[in-house]
């Protein structure tokens, strides 16, 4: 295959609300778009979309957990001649929701095998090929879960505590190749299926920190962000661009919260 794309993004997590919108976003500044993804019908769908829209999309069925599937993934992106510039390491799964001595261990396991091991091995075999080039910008997912311990989701809070020790790390082991690795911390963003499953799963689990009700659940966890809302899907590419930007040419190892203030 011939491509004559100038610059390309690797999306994992493609299909998801997160992945979609940053994809939408590269592709509108005329960037190629690699969509990788488990779930093949929602990917489909996502890469129908971009093309409608008259981006340049290509997708692939991966699993991250499972690094020959990654590996898989970039030979054959290798082999159409195409290059990966950018990457967004953002497939993730967010969990049950429970207190550390009733947490389930099995979901604990499933959380760091996507979370940890998914991420890193995205994170490993991307950087093979970009410190091939010399060159690459990667953004790596976490989250405010990660920075700050949230009650009742012991497992997503150290994963994404973990995805910002594995930034910190990359970034100086990558610098001397010329390739930046940062992270976005997003914290409670709505509207849609994970804001209303995080507000439904705290109101269930009956801790001092929530009401059962989760109405009043949506209320105190706004309230509890210093801007007094939940951010929007929207707000988050501009902050991946910037940090894949030349405007930010400097900048490597950060993590960059999207929350409406700190809390």
């Amino acid at each position: 295959m011939e491509n004559r794309q100038k610059e390309w993004l690797l999306v994992t997590g493609a299909a998801g609300d997160i992945g979609m919108a940053v994809a939408k976003r590269f592709a509108s500044r005329g960037i190629g778009i690699l969509m990788m993804d488990i779930n093949t019908e929602k990917l489909k769908n996502c890469k129908r979309e971009l093309e409608e829209a008259g981006g340049i999309a290509y997708s692939y069925i991966a699993d991250v957990t499972d690094i020959k599937s990654v590996e898989s993934v970039i030979s054959r992106i290798e082999s159409d001649e195409m290059h990966i510039d950018y990457l967004f390491n953002n497939a993730g799964y967010q969990g049950e929701f429970a207190m550390t001595h009733l947490y389930p261990a099995d979901d604990f396991q499933r959380v760091v095998h996507v979370n940890i091991i998914g991420v890193f091995n995205v994170l490993q075999v991307v950087s093979r090929h970009m410190v091939s080039r010399k060159k690459g910008c990667i953004v790596n997912t976490a989250s405010m879960a990660g920075v700050d311990g949230p009650p009742n989701m012991i497992a997503y809070g150290a994963s994404k505590a973990a995805v910002i020790g594995m930034t910190q790390s990359a970034a100086k082991d990558l610098a001397p190749f010329g390739i930046r690795v940062n992270a976005i911390s997003p914290a409670f963003m709505g509207p849609g299926f994970m804001w209303k499953r995080q507000v439904e799963l705290q109101a269930k689990v009956g801790s001092q920190y929530f009401d059962s009700n989760p109405e009043i659940v949506a209320e105190q966890m706004i309230n509890s962000v210093p801007m007094r809302r939940y951010g929007g899907i929207d707000e988050i590419p501009g902050t991946v661009e910037y940090l894949m930007s030349d405007s930010s040419s400097y900048v490597t190892g950060v993590n960059i919260p999207i929350s409406g203030g700190i809390r």
